[in-house]
């Protein structure tokens, strides 16, 4: 087996059912490979190596007493930082809700939790998710993983993808953005 932080969710998640792989050993692989790799892309803002061990451990149990909670049992992934997580700060990409820790999860994350997914903690993104690329979060850019010059999202993300491909991609074109107005605003 390659490296289990290099599977897809779907030969994960038959690695994990097939008995190829615990949760355990993916988790770990995926860590490790956070360490190896976040200083240079900023890709988490918080990563709860205890709770998904803990996670892990309790899908792994799981299978094997025969129960299957759903598709994702197992699979470790990150949450956005916009998503309440109980226990977890909490910070949407801004620096005003720094050591905000939730009482409670968002519905989502609750869902991800009752149905054996593996969160392994919260992922950059751009202040109160306003943007693409993460290059405006008030804790830094996120860099690509395929292109550690540009950043993930947007028309450098494409770019970096199609090369990491052997593909050419189309010059983004220059995108011109107004400012956000609400529904009460005039003109």
């Amino acid at each position: 087996m390659t490296d289990p932080a290099d599977l897809t969710i779907t030969a994960a998640a038959a690695a994990l059912r097939g008995g190829e792989i615990t949760s355990v050993e993916l988790t770990e692989a995926v860590l490790r490979r956070a360490a190896v790799t976040e200083a240079q892309l900023h890709a988490y803002l918080t990563l709860d190596q205890t709770g998904a061990r803990r996670a892990a451990s309790d899908a792994d149990a799981d299978f094997a007493a025969g129960r299957d909670r759903g598709p994702l049992q197992g699979i470790p992934l990150a949450l956005k930082d916009n998503l309440c997580t109980r226990g977890m700060e909490t910070t949407a990409g801004s620096k005003i809700l720094a050591g905000y820790v939730p009482p409670y999860d968002a519905t989502i994350v609750t869902k991800l939790r009752d149905g054996g997914a593996v969160i392994l903690g919260k992922a950059n993104l751009d202040e109160f998710a306003m943007g693409s690329s993460t290059e405006n979060s008030a804790y830094g850019a996120t860099r690509n993983p395929w292109d550690p010059d540009t950043v993930p999202g947007g028309s450098s993300g494409g770019a970096a993808a199609a090369r990491r491909w052997g593909r050419t991609a189309p010059t983004p074109a220059a995108r011109s953005v107004s400012p956000p107005r609400c529904a009460a605003s005039s003109a």
